[in-house]
């Protein structure tokens, strides 16, 4: 008689992460942690709002945009502090507990691990986000925020904290110690967000060049308009062609949610929207794209910078930088996880 092998048992990818990721939901809802963590979380956020509040309370005009625009910039400045410590952790803790290999003895293969411990970190993260939604509604309903601003805002801020928890799980996987993949992923994160901006602001020599500018003259119209004209000579000034370096910028986190979101208020007489937090933000990055001869008022004789810049918007590239580094550090974490393991980082352990 002939012997036949049978086929391996296939486990559909969905099914593996589902499973990976019930049991990662269950331990985490299980753990006092997370419920303090999130208790906590309220407190802070509430204060702040509250504060805001009141603080605005004296101003002219609605309160809502100042509440809402410092809500969103709150929201993912703590997000990004709560991400990692949610997912740096979610591979080698397991693996320094001993209870990895009983997951990669399974069906289930290293892509699908890593798939659900980024699911349930994102999950855990995204109660934070929930927890912060009353205040952007009382922030709507304090008026002067448009509701589209507020949906978008959610869901750039939502998609930030997955991209951080996918960072996490990827340098969690690479790493051996729990504590040095958390270290790591704080210092990736205060790449995005510091040195960014330190890069952007050393570049600046790199594209040093000149402009030959003249005086202007400020007046205003029947309706009350400000404009202004060009006289005089023309003298070469040195300046920083931003445009060349803002795509550093475009990793940003807090570039990527204010860029994406729409202004929160009516443009003033001179195209721009009311200046905010966030508004800010996307004001000064848009400036960067224009470079130095959009924001002189007068270049070669030309009257320039009366109106908001035509310029493309740059969040796209950053969420694109943001995920490409995020798919490297898990690609490279899947590799980690293949089984069986020909060589081991010193003390660690297996099972």
């Amino acid at each position: 008689m002939s012997t036949q092998t049978l086929p391996a048992p296939a486990l559909g990818f969905w099914s593996g992460v589902r499973s990976v990721f019930a049991l990662e939901m269950k331990q985490r809802l299980r753990s006092r942690s997370w419920y303090v963590l999130l208790i906590v979380w309220f407190g802070v956020i509430g204060l702040v709002a509250t504060l805001t509040a009141l603080g605005s309370s004296a101003e002219v005009g609605p309160q809502g945009p100042v509440l809402y625009e410092l809500m969103v910039g709150f929201i993912l400045f703590f997000g990004l502090l709560l991400a990692p410590a949610l997912s740096a952790n979610a591979v080698n803790g397991d693996r320094a507990a001993g209870t990895l290999a009983v997951l990669q003895i399974t069906l289930l293969r290293p892509g699908q691990i890593l798939a659900g411990k980024w699911l349930a970190s994102w999950v855990a993260s995204m109660g934070f986000l929930v927890a912060s939604i009353p205040f952007l509604l009382w922030a709507l309903a304090l008026g002067g925020v448009q509701p589209l601003s507020a949906v978008v805002a959610v869901v750039m801020l939502a998609v930030e904290l997955g991209i951080v928890c996918a960072v996490g799980v990827g340098v969690s996987a690479l790493a051996a110690r729990p504590l040095f993949s958390i270290v790591v992923t704080y210092m990736l994160v205060a790449l995005l967000g510091l040195g960014t901006l330190i890069a952007f602001a050393l570049s600046g020599f790199l594209t040093e060049g000149t402009v030959k500018v003249n005086s202007s003259t400020y007046s205003y119209t029947a309706d009350g308009t400000e404009e202004y004209t060009c006289s005089g000579p023309l003298t070469e000034i040195p300046v920083a062609h931003t445009e060349r370096i803002a795509w550093i910028l475009a990793a940003n986190p807090f570039v990527v949610v204010a860029d994406s979101t729409p202004s929160t208020a009516e443009p003033d007489r001179n195209g721009f929207p009311a200046a905010g937090v966030m508004e800010e933000i996307s004001d000064t990055v848009r400036l960067a794209q224009a470079g130095p001869e959009y924001s002189m008022p007068c270049v070669n004789g030309e009257v320039r910078g009366t109106s908001q810049p035509d310029v493309p918007p740059i969040w796209p590239l950053g969420l694109m930088l943001q995920a490409a580094l995020a798919a490297l550090l898990v690609f490279l974490g899947r590799l980690r996880l293949r089984t069986p393991v020909r060589n081991l980082s010193a003390g660690t352990r297996i099972a």
